[in-house]
């Protein structure tokens, strides 16, 4: 059970490139993040990465207008129909060629792809008719001159409008109408990037790259389309008499006849002609063609060129019920228009980076903007001007990632020195720090949670604290060291780092902020550290690429040490949970464990065969053989120090058994070919006598033809070259304390694996004839304690927490009492999980009371260290939720009373008018009996 590990979340990237969507509810965004698709839920303040992988980067996606539909389409041209119902592919198809826009039709029944110059237009699978006939394509469009860009529906799904790289706009439809034929729209200077139509009719608006807006009237309502009839044709009368039947006398009769009605006839046929061209006119009078008039044009881009004068229009996005226009630039700013008046609203700037996409919900109060450059996505809400979300992933590669000690937070640190904190339940970023000036090499979380220590190439190691979010501790060496690695003691007093040029190692008290000892020894670039993790222990165990595992007591007895030989460069150390053995993974590809008192080898794992090497477009050797320079570059213990975790320059996870030596699992973690190394084999077809095709560059002729310039040895991106392809690794690796998941810092970003509890079938201690029909049969006759050890031997989720639930709160300690010491433990650690997403708070924390206060004595902490965590992580998120609802519910129950009081007083002063005016009314009938009498 403890290896069925699936992938659940993706972390650290928010947007790569591609277009952005809002669900049709308008609460969610969905972002194309590589070759996976995130939804991003701002009601719920969550974010979910779909289990759908693609061969290539996601470029185009759209939704169907019931929700229910996804297309997705890779930059290969490869389609893929998801279903978000179930969260699965249920088909593919190929385009062959890049599909630069996809869109459904509004009501449901087709969707258009633009392909080079064409437009296919497909019916959409199952959504009326219940059918799943998926890309059956209905008719296709080769109008344009040049790449088709954009595509619009009418409102009543009857027209298309196409944008085209050949400056024009063209209209189409699926059915035929006699007033209607395809309509070309000139009047711009640059390739289209957007044409929107209005609201309940077929007005158009159209704006190209350099800014120029056109504003299209149409001369006809959409009532007004006649559907086209076909022209029925007048058959000729056929004559009676045949040939065989000729009498030449009538002929000669019938000839001279029809000498003296020709002329008359001829009269008569001229005043028919004349009719029916009338009754033609009439008709196309009757029925007015379709044609588009220009009400004006606008300049949008002059504002931005007064700054920038290459400033180019890159995104636009247009919302019909409101009638509002959004426009981004290469500059970063995006404009807020109304139409059709154009009038400016607003006009912001979110970064100096190229906008790529734009999106509006279905309200219209939300603008969603993605960013590729920077890897940003914000959602603002443009009436209020606020930020409804603002999440912007590292920039350049995650290099290091760790766990808070309770699993509820993910700290990481990148190459563009920033160090981001992650919320690992709702997988949004919480706070950004900055203060690093070069690469973050190590990050750190503090093991009472309550700071973050981080190390970076520019010489200084800085704790920030997690209460008030801020730097309040620097620490730095006597003289310039980049520091390559940082750990921390079990205590939090101490703080060590290590050179990467300078081969010393630098040790800190965190109190004081203070150095206190500098260990010198190593005589290459330290790569890893590791403390103890016994509070009673304050050893310390580091790797250099002088081929030495050093063992240090810097505390007690200062530089002293004890050296052993590796067989090669170090370049990872961690230490088993229970602090009496240490694992080290060397350039050769093995993983070597040592016993920490006796400094002898215990075991070795050879994993350079597992670790696997895909083949660079630059590798002039094959995979096989690049192997052998491959190595696992981050290590990390399972909870229980039964298994280890091991990743380096591949694209896979391994997961060893310590004892036994052998791979368990092999996880992929991307199957991306828009990444470097993955494949194994280089396609035949793209390699030439000169070389590989994919290393040849596309440039125009002034710069100098196609040429490709890399510089020897780059593995981060080559700045020379126009187009950067990195190659897919894996940074860092840690398991969750809480043991139910485990995280990767990737090419790809922040991988999250979680525990499937529902994978596979794990029996503990499973007896005959126990079967989930004997439990429940058993739970009917009210023998609690013994049907839930039934349902914990088959250990079937369903059946424990049907169980579970049906012990009456009173019988709770009793059940609890009856249980043997190995089954109250399993019932925690599922009391536990179970609390994450259960509604019966109250029922689940009467169990965790009774468990606590009646066995609590005779649980192993040590090894229920990890159920502990989990509990007190659940617990607390639970409480948190809940001091929200209260906090929220207290304002709303004082709003209530404050208007009951209101109401109150308002009925007691009209109640109070009444009786004056009857008082008034008596007085006045008394004065005027007085006056009788």
């Amino acid at each position: 059970m403890k290896f069925a590990y699936k992938f659940s979340n993706l972390l650290g990237t928010v947007y790569r490139k591609g277009n952005l969507i809002f669900s049709p509810d308008g609460y969610s965004v969905i972002s194309p993040v590589g070759n996976r698709i995130t939804i991003f839920d701002l009601k719920n303040n969550k974010s979910s990465t779909l289990p759908v992988e693609s061969r290539f980067d996601y470029t185009s996606i759209d939704i169907a207008p019931n929700g229910s539909i996804l297309i997705a389409v890779n930059e290969e041209g490869e389609a893929s129909l998801i279903s978000l119902i179930s969260r699965r592919v249920i088909h593919k198809y190929r385009f062959k060629r890049r599909v630069r826009c996809i869109k459904f039709s509004p009501d449901g029944k087709h969707f258009a792809a633009c392909k080079e110059n064409n437009v296919f237009v497909f019916k959409a699978p199952g959504l009326l008719t219940g059918e799943f006939n998926p890309f059956v394509m209905e008719r296709v469009f080769h109008g344009a001159f040049d790449e088709t860009t954009y595509i619009d529906w009418s409102y009543d799904s009857k027209l298309l409008a196409v944008g085209s790289k050949d400056n024009s706009t063209r209209l189409y439809s699926l059915e035929k109408w006699a007033n209607f034929k395809s309509y070309s729209l000139g009047s711009h200077t640059d390739s289209i990037v957007g044409c929107f139509f209005e609201k309940d009719s077929y007005d158009l608006s159209t704006i190209s790259r350099n800014g120029q807006l056109c504003v299209w009237e149409c001369s006809i309502d959409p009532d007004a389309l006649t559907p086209w009839q076909p022209i029925a044709k007048k058959q000729k009368p056929q004559e009676s008499e045949s040939e065989d039947d000729i009498d030449f006398d009538k002929a000669l009769e019938k000839t001279e006849k029809q000498k003296k009605k020709d002329k008359h006839v001829s009269n008569q046929s001229a005043a028919d002609d004349a009719e029916d061209e009338k009754d033609t006119t009439d008709k196309e009078s009757k029925v007015q063609k379709l044609f588009y008039k220009k009400l004006g044009r606008h300049y949008l881009g002059d504002e931005v060129r007064k700054q920038n004068s290459d400033a180019v229009l890159t995104s636009a996005a247009y919302h019909r019920d409101t009638k509002i226009l959004v426009t981004g630039f290469s500059t970063g700013a995006f404009f807020i228009h109304e139409m059709p008046d154009v009038n400016m609203i607003h006009s912001l700037s979110i970064s100096e980076q190229c906008i790529s996409s734009i999106a509006l919900n279905n309200t219209g109060d939300w603008i969603a903007l993605g960013c590729s450059g920077l890897g940003q996505l914000l959602v603002w809400e443009w009436q209020s001007e606020t930020y409804a979300m603002k999440q912007q992933g590292h920039s350049t590669n995650m290099s290091c990632l760790s766990y808070s000690p309770d699993g509820q937070y993910i700290v990481t640190g990148g190459d563009d020195g920033k160090v981001k904190l992650w919320n690992a339940a709702t997988g949004f970023c919480t706070i950004t720090f900055q203060e690093h000036s070069s690469a973050i090499s190590d990050v750190l979380f503090s093991h009472n949670r309550k700071f973050v220590v981080s190390a970076s190439l520019d010489g200084t190691v800085r704790a920030y604290d997690m209460t008030r979010y801020r730097n309040f501790r620097t620490l730095v060496s006597p003289r310039p060291v980049q520091f390559s690695c940082v750990a921390l003691d079990a205590s939090d007093e101490f703080l060590a780092a290590g050179g990467q040029d300078v081969f010393e190692i630098f040790l800190w008290s965190m109190k004081l902020g203070r150095l206190l000892e500098i260990l010198a020894g190593h005589e290459g670039p330290v790569a890893s550290l590791a403390f103890n993790p016994n509070l009673a222990s304050s050893a310390l165990a580091s790797v250099s690429w002088d081929k030495t595992l050093k063992l240090w007591n810097a505390i007690e007895s200062g530089s002293a040490h004890e050296t052993i030989q590796l067989t090669a460069d170090g370049l990872c150390v961690v230490y088993k949970p229970d602090g009496k053995e240490v694992a080290v993974a060397t350039l050769d590809g093995q993983i070597s464990f040592f016993d920490c008192k006796t400094a002898m080898q215990t075991s070795s794992i050879e994993g350079k065969n597992d670790l696997g090497s895909g083949r660079s477009d630059t590798d002039l050797v094959t995979a096989k053989k690049s192997l052998q320079g491959k190595a696992f570059t981050c290590l990390c213990y399972m909870a229980d120090g039964s298994c280890i975790l091991a990743g380096g320059q591949s694209k896979n996870v391994c997961i060893y058994n310590i004892q036994e030596s052998v791979l368990l699992k092999k996880f992929e973690v991307t199957q991306n070919r828009s990444f470097d190394a993955v494949d194994d084999f280089i396609n035949r077809r793209k390699m030439t006598e000169f070389g590989n095709v994919a290393l040849v560059e596309d440039r125009e002729e002034n710069e100098g033809g196609k040429v490709s310039l890399r510089l020897p040895g780059v593995r981060k991106g080559d700045m020379a070259s126009r187009s950067i392809k990195p190659e897919v690794r894996v940074y860092s690796l840690q398991f969750s304390p809480t043991g139910q998941s485990w995280a990767a810092a990737t090419t790809e970003g922040l991988l999250i694996y979680s525990l499937d509890m529902g994978l596979v079938f794990d029996p503990f201690e499973l007896e005959f004839g126990i079967t989930p029909q004997t439990v429940k049969e058993t739970l009917f006759k009210r023998e609690h304690a013994r049907a839930l050890m039934m349902a914990l031997k088959l250990n079937e989720k369903l059946l424990i927490q049907e169980v579970i639930e049906n012990v009456p709160y009173r019988d709770i300690e009793l059940t609890i009492t009856s249980l043997p010491d190995v089954y109250v433990e399993r019932v925690l650690k599922f009391v536990a999980s179970e609390l994450e997403n259960t509604r019966h708070i109250h029922f689940y924390l009467i169990w965790i009371n009774a468990i606590l206060t009646r066995q609590g004595s005779k649980i192993n902490s040590t090894v229920q260290m990890p159920v502990l965590l989990t509990l007190q992580k659940n617990m607390q998120r639970k409480y948190d939720e809940l001091s929200k609802i209260c906090d929220f519910n207290q304002y709303t129950i004082k709003y209530i009373q404050r208007l009951g009081e209101h109401k109150a007083a308002k009925e007691k002063a009209k109640s109070d008018g009444e009786e004056t005016s009857e008082d008034e009314l008596r007085e006045g009938t008394l004065v005027e009996e007085m006056e009788v009498d």
